[in-house]
């Protein structure tokens, strides 16, 4: 965990004594001698432990503990008095104390509570960051085509070292996915995965996001935030469509890749955090340099193993497993008796172009999942744009009946698809009696 641990006592004697203890441990100190110089660095150091003193003349440890329990529920406090009793121990406990120790202490005891305290603290941490990352994981990596199977070694081999990383590709390939497996691939596997989309929020607002702010740093800092960097200590950070980083932003994340430290927005103590990060973007981030949109020392911080990931139209051969994890997963989430899709739906899915690549596959799968009813996906749950799509090559040679019953099969798949599988719906739209639909369906063999 960064950060020293705070000692606070009004006795210079006691002070020297715990952090002449604490420095045999290998930790780190910094010492206050009242409660308010406590409050004071507590706000402006983010001290990774408090060992606070319950009897001092400005006020004691319990009124401390109140008050920095109102703006951090999370900095671990463990209270230390001369006069150790049960009453004064609940009352601790009640403040929001993690745990509570008596003077004269003795130093086994005092290293075992300042453990435990410590990894209590990171445990917390942890399983905050997991909850949140399992709630919305998707582990899909998948790629049987000869293209995906290559990036996938190269992003594994990639993932074991500490290098920076730069994913490269189309909009919807998924970057963030991808991102997500190389940090299960490495070393940093139990720490958290962070994600932040550079493009999603103002400046002003991303700038808080990841860097954090102080206390009344700006109209409506009530209280001190610690930023996405400083919360992803020890685990890796994904900085999505990084072209689109304001230049302002970008000179405090270059500061951040080649030293390792930043300030809070409105801050001016150092903050040290082990992250490994990893970028992405869709836009030609050389040409952004050339035209002075993006720095080109960033970029080439950023640019130490770049891995591009292809587009969905160069592995076809993806699109079957794809289409098919999705299906479960939709009818799964919205408890639809979906289990296969059909042959000619399949075939459109295979002669579609998909310009929005994975995350369009995502969202055609679903949409026919929530509109329609199983338990099979057929042709008329297809949207309209991949109904209409050719294999490449172009059209096969067809006879004259043939172009004419495959155009009035598409009008009926999509008046059937537009009406939400509504028969009457859908022959109303088409200007027919439904008995004549109900026939050209069987003629035609739409299911």
């Amino acid at each position: 965990m960064a950060g020293k641990i705070l000692v606070v006592d009004d006795e210079p004697f006691n002070l020297d004594l715990l952090e002449q203890e604490l420095a045999e441990l290998g930790y780190a100190t910094e010492r206050a001698s009242s409660g308010a110089q406590a409050l004071q660095k507590i706000a402006r150091a983010n001290p990774a432990l408090v060992l606070l003193d319950y009897q001092m003349p400005d006020m004691n440890g319990i009124e401390v503990l109140r008050n920095v329990r109102q703006t951090d529920l999370d900095l671990p406090i463990v209270l230390i008095t001369a006069h150790g009793s049960i009453e004064r121990a609940v009352e601790a406990v009640k403040a929001g104390a993690d745990d509570f120790i008596t003077k004269p202490f003795d130093p086994e005891h005092l290293a075992v509570v300042v453990k435990k305290a410590l990894e209590r603290a990171q445990l917390k941490q942890d399983v905050e960051f997991f909850a949140q990352e399992l709630g919305g994981r998707n582990h899909l990596v998948a790629g049987k085509s000869e293209a995906m199977c290559g990036i996938i070694d190269e992003a594994k081999k990639a993932a074991a070292s500490k290098s920076t990383i730069l994913l490269l590709g189309e909009s919807g390939t998924g970057k963030e996915l991808f991102a997500r497996s190389m940090h299960d691939w490495s070393e940093r596997r139990l720490k958290p995965f962070v994600a932040i989309n550079c493009a999603g929020l103002a400046k002003e607002l991303l700038e808080s996001e990841l860097f954090g702010h102080e206390k009344g740093a700006f109209t409506g800092a009530h209280q001190l935030k610690k930023g996405k960097l400083e919360l992803a200590h020890g685990g890796t950070v994904f900085l999505d469509e990084i072209g689109d980083l304001a230049l302002e932003l970008q000179t405090k994340l270059l500061r951040v890749l080649q030293e390792r430290e930043f300030e809070r927005v409105g801050g001016t103590s150092k903050i040290t955090a082990d992250l490994r990060i990893i970028a992405a973007t869709n836009r030609d981030l050389e040409a952004a340099v050339g035209a002075g949109a993006f720095r080109a020392d960033l970029y080439h911080r950023l640019n130490v193993i770049a891995v591009t990931l292809p587009p969905l139209r160069e592995r076809n051969e993806d699109i079957p497993a794809l289409a098919n994890y999705f299906l479960q997963r939709c009818a799964a989430d919205t408890k639809k008796k979906f289990t296969t899709i059909a042959n000619d739906a399949q075939d459109k899915l295979l002669a579609y172009s998909w310009p929005g690549n994975v995350r369009e596959l995502a969202n055609v799968i679903e949409r026919a999942v929530v509109l329609g009813d199983g338990p099979q996906l057929t042709l008329h749950h297809l949207p309209a744009r991949v109904i209409g799509a050719q294999p490449p090559g172009g059209a096969k040679e067809v006879s004259f009946h043939d172009a004419i019953n495959s155009y009035r099969r598409e009008l009926i798949v999509r008046a059937l698809a537009a009406a939400q599988g509504n028969r009457a719906n859908a022959a109303k739209a088409l200007g027919m009696h439904r008995t004549h639909l109900m026939k050209l369906l069987k003629a035609l063999q739409i299911t």
